[in-house]
């Protein structure tokens, strides 16, 4: 009698988390063109219904990377913002140099998070999205606010002050990731580039 195929399992553990590390490396290696929830079934060795049970189709799976990528930026955020001993110039230096390793490490998922952030307002994880992305740019203003009231920065509107400073860090990011500055170099003058956007450019 011949053998019969032995079918895949329906189960694995923790799938959810396994499917989101086989798509991080695939959106890493290959691209978000390359994602498919067939394939990361192969991959993880269950049925391809299987990720159905965690995601209904492949946006709910780039919400959910994009998701987890923000969640994993807000807490070293949150790290560098919490740093003892330091004046305001040093956390903000910190919390830059947080970012810029964030997205140093993690140049597609970083190109994704941003892309899903304006997710169509009926995705099941635009609300999640929404706070994450509200979390990280709410560690700069609540900086930059308690840096005002201790009379550190110039007084004004702290989301706009808080869109600047978010708008020159992420331009270097970009232009790190594109190749057009060398990592070691912007990292090592991260200082003097915190110094220049907290003191301007004109003498004094």
């Amino acid at each position: 009698m011949p053998r019969q195929p032995t079918s895949r399992p329906y189960h694995h553990g923790d799938l959810r988390t396994v499917l989101l590390k086989s798509a991080e490396r695939t959106l890493r290696e290959k691209g978000v063109g390359a994602l498919s929830l067939r394939e990361l079934a192969r991959d993880a060795g269950v049925s391809h219904a299987a990720p159905g049970r965690h995601f209904k189709d492949k946006q709910a799976l780039l919400d959910a990377l994009a998701l987890d990528g923000y969640e994993r930026l807000n807490r070293a955020l949150d790290t560098a913002v919490e740093s003892p001993g330091l004046d305001f110039e040093g956390r903000l230096t910190a919390l830059a140099r947080a970012y810029l390793g964030f997205a140093m490490a993690n140049p597609e998922l970083l190109e994704l998070m941003f892309a899903r952030k304006h997710a169509p307002e009926d995705s099941d994880s635009s609300d999640l999205l929404a706070s994450a992305v509200e979390h990280s740019l709410g560690s700069i203003t609540r900086m930059i606010a308690e840096a005002q009231e201790q009379g550190q920065i110039v007084a004004g509107d702290p989301e706009r002050i808080t869109m600047a400073a978010a708008a020159s860090l992420h331009g270097l990011a970009t232009l790190i990731a594109h190749g057009a500055l060398p990592a070691e170099e912007s990292i090592n003058g991260l200082d003097e580039h915190v110094h220049l956007l907290l003191n301007g450019l004109r003498p004094r």
